[in-house]
């Protein structure tokens, strides 16, 4: 097997351990003396509504929404697709009619909520007196700012109908299961997609204290919005929380687990950073080198996953993956026995086509043989262009899950 085929076949069983076909059934709940609501919000959310259809016992109906591209057919669940990382029109039409389907409900009925990645932008209903218009212009400074994601949760639940333990307060009091597949450092279920249905320990407080650590200025309403203390979100020990509980059923750490294991029956020494890291990703890239380059002469694969970020300068194009390996390459300078792959496990690094890309001893040399200058192209955020000048992004669409970043470092 080949050093590239080898990194590649450690992303695909990485993404593989978090399907959805494999992980959902083992958890779905009791069927309920009354009726079963499936819904459901992020990238995962089509294939996991499937995998209920595919193992429940009993009549269900439902809606979920996941981004464009990542939908599933369903017999009984509708599906609906929208906007990521951008909320729009069509997210925040299937988040009221979400909303719509649990109201009146009863204790003998069930809310079966599927959460994963990316549900933050796709179920988006705003908060009494605010916009999706005011809710987007937020969210694409918060994107711009090189916030981390529970930064952009806090702002983002204070500003939603439904985020923040919200939903699960709308649907009170039916029983709510949540099954999530977490794609957050640390798996804080009050940060995948926002915590719908958990209490929020941030407050208003911590949302203001956000938007002024990255200077994003906000209108006059949502600035009062912010500073009403009726307008809070849901507490640990509210009692309309009592009858919700949530479950994980895949996280990052499992999908490195599973590339970690075949790695070590191919023969290799593996090293996993850890599952949570999070950072500037040039920064990341570049504290990961140094440490490769203290190992090198000792064959051996470092595996890592998180979330990291990219706060834009530049004009360029690049997703946090392809800017972490553009990093990572000027730090090794060609070194003739290192190779690197860095995805998306959804298949989409940021808002491009690609999962990722990999890199090999040569490709700076490739590089400048193609005129490309790598470090004036990070300096513009545009890794995208330079990994797709040397035929080197991976492209994969969507995988319909998502566990976060994975990354390989393979020292040989």
């Amino acid at each position: 097997m080949t050093n590239d085929i080898f990194l590649k076949s450690l992303f695909e069983i990485a993404v593989n351990a978090a399907a959805p076909s494999k992980v959902v059934a083992d958890y779905l709940p009791p069927t309920p003396k009354g009726k079963t609501v499936v819904v459901g919000f992020g990238k995962a959310a089509a294939s996991m509504a499937h995998a209920v259809e595919e193992h429940w016992e009993g009549e269900l109906t439902g809606l979920v929404v996941t981004r464009y591209g990542h939908g599933v057919s369903c017999k009984h669940i509708r599906v609906v697709e929208a906007g990521h990382p951008m909320p729009d029109a069509a997210g925040n039409e299937a988040a009221l009619e979400i909303y719509n389907l649990v109201q009146g409900l009863t204790p003998d009925d069930l809310v079966l909520c599927l959460c994963s990645g990316g549900g933050s932008a796709l179920f988006a209903l705003p908060a009494t007196g605010l916009t999706l218009l005011e809710k987007q212009d937020i969210n694409r400074a918060l994107l711009r700012s090189g916030a981390n994601i529970a930064e952009m949760n806090c702002v983002r639940k204070h500003l939603s109908a439904v985020k923040g333990g919200r939903f699960a307060i709308s649907a009170f009091p039916a029983s709510v299961v949540t099954l999530a597949i977490s794609d957050v450092p640390g798996d804080d279920p009050a940060v995948i997609a926002s915590g719908p249905t958990v209490a929020d320990p941030t407050n208003l407080a911590d949302a203001r204290a956000v938007l002024k650590k990255y200077k994003i200025d906000v209108p006059s309403n949502i600035f009062n919005y912010l500073n009403d203390p009726s307008m809070e979100t849901p507490k640990p020990g509210d009692v309309k929380l009592s009858r919700s509980s949530f479950l994980l059923i895949s996280t990052p750490a499992d999908a490195l687990r599973s590339a970690a294991e075949f790695a070590t029956k191919q023969g290799k020494k593996v090293i996993i950073l850890g599952d949570d890291i999070e950072g500037e990703a040039r920064d990341v890239a570049q504290d990961h080198g140094r440490l490769v380059l203290k190992s090198a002469n000792l064959p051996q694969l470092f595996i890592s996953g998180g979330e990291t970020t990219v706060t834009l300068k530049g004009t360029g194009r690049g997703g946090r993956n392809a800017e972490y390996l553009l990093s990572l390459a000027i730090v090794l300078n060609g070194h003739p026995d290192i190779w690197a792959i860095a995805c998306d496990t959804d298949g989409i690094d940021g808002s491009e086509d690609n999962a990722g890309a990999i890199i090999r001893p040569n490709t700076l040399e490739r590089a400048k043989a193609q005129g490309l200058d790598a470090e004036a192209m990070l300096a513009n955020n545009d890794a995208y262009r330079f990994f797709e000048a040397l035929e080197d992004l991976i492209i994969t669409g969507p995988t319909r899950t998502n566990v976060n970043d994975f990354r390989a470092i393979l020292i040989v």
